[in-house]
């Protein structure tokens, strides 16, 4: 029997939720959760923002615990090890997407707490999660603040990586908050200029402290004009929407603007805007697990972690409460703490 918490319905509080999982299937892992991040779109999921949500639910995918229990197939994984989940605890593994090493763009990719899919999340004692998306903590990773690594983190990490981001470059981060915050801490230490856009002057130290070199006033067009032709990427982070066309102006050429924030409505670009300076507007969500091993090395060896702040996991309606207000400097983790 699993423990949880679960929205029984569109938008309600959590509750507690007992569920039997059934056998663990041959290829998964059942975890013994010692802590859940909280992330936005746990609250997206809970309110049916996407359409896709079933009740009841249980939320929470930037788990952390230890492998409790093996399925008859996994190999590489034991009792005792020490292992992280994200958005994703299922891929097929056999198509070519998967192949090619993108498990996280195969057609029959599951989320960890995806109810419509039949899974669960981490706001619970335990989860389960196919034995190749639960990746082990290396040495120097900090297990009680990794959690958000498994999602904000690697949602702004794969970018870097996919679209080849050199030291030498000027990236620009739209949004100092879960993700914009960990954004800047991985480019400081990939050896680019980093520059904050911020509508929050209040924010303005701490992200010379995450590293950025310097900080625009997004809220300020002639300071937003003053940056035409200046980044190699500028990264989104914020889920709202702005005046897109200013940030696409700032792009060097062959720049792009990178959405990793979920804005819903449609962004305006012109082909006369990216034409001219083969400049790109993109997005990406989270990344393989392979990235994600890459970017837990790459933390250990920068000591990077994000900034949080602890709860027990029976406090997660007070964490919803203020992560829907802003009032979270810069992750929720929500600590086990069922009896």
């Amino acid at each position: 029997m699993i423990q949880a918490w679960a929205a029984k319905e569109q938008g309600a509080a959590l509750e507690r939720y007992d569920f039997d999982p059934g056998k663990l299937p041959a290829d998964e892992v059942e975890i013994a959760v010692e802590s859940c991040g909280l992330c936005h779109s746990d609250v997206s999921l809970i309110d049916n923002e996407w359409s896709v949500s079933e009740y009841p639910l249980v939320p929470g995918h930037e788990v952390i615990g230890r492998v409790e229990h093996v399925g008859s197939g996994v190999t590489h994984l034991k009792a005792g090890d020490r292992v992280g989940v994200g958005w994703y605890a299922h891929s097929c593994l056999t198509c070519q997407t998967c192949m090619s090493g993108d498990h996280n763009m195969c057609p029959d990719a599951r989320g960890v707490a995806a109810a419509h899919q039949g899974r669960f999340g981490g706001f619970a004692d335990k989860v389960r999660a196919q034995a190749a998306w639960a990746v082990p903590l290396p040495e120097g990773v900090g297990a009680a603040k990794a959690g958000p690594l498994f999602c904000g983190g690697i949602t702004v990490f794969n970018p870097i990586v996919q679209f080849d981001i050199k030291p030498t470059d000027r990236v620009g981060v739209i949004g100092i908050g879960g993700l914009g915050h960990m954004a800047l801490k991985f480019l400081k230490a990939w050896g680019c200029e980093v520059t904050a856009f911020t509508s929050s002057d209040a924010k303005a130290d701490e992200a010379r402290a995450f590293g950025a070199h310097r900080i625009v006033n997004s809220r300020d067009g002639d300071a937003l004009k003053a940056e035409r032709g200046r980044y190699a990427m500028v990264l989104s982070t914020v889920n709202v929407p702005l005046k897109w066309s200013r940030y696409i102006n700032a792009l060097a050429p062959r720049g792009r603007l990178h959405m990793v924030g979920a804005v819903m409505e449609p962004i305006p670009a012109s082909a006369g805007m990216l034409m001219n300076n083969q400049r790109s507007v993109s997005g990406t969500s989270v990344g393989a697990p392979a990235t994600i091993a890459t970017m837990l090395e790459f933390c250990a060896r920068h000591d990077i972690a994000p900034q949080t702040e602890h709860l027990p996991m029976s406090k997660i309606n007070e964490a919803i409460a203020r992560l829907k207000k802003g009032d979270v400097r810069y992750r929720f983790v929500l600590e086990n703490d069922f009896g």
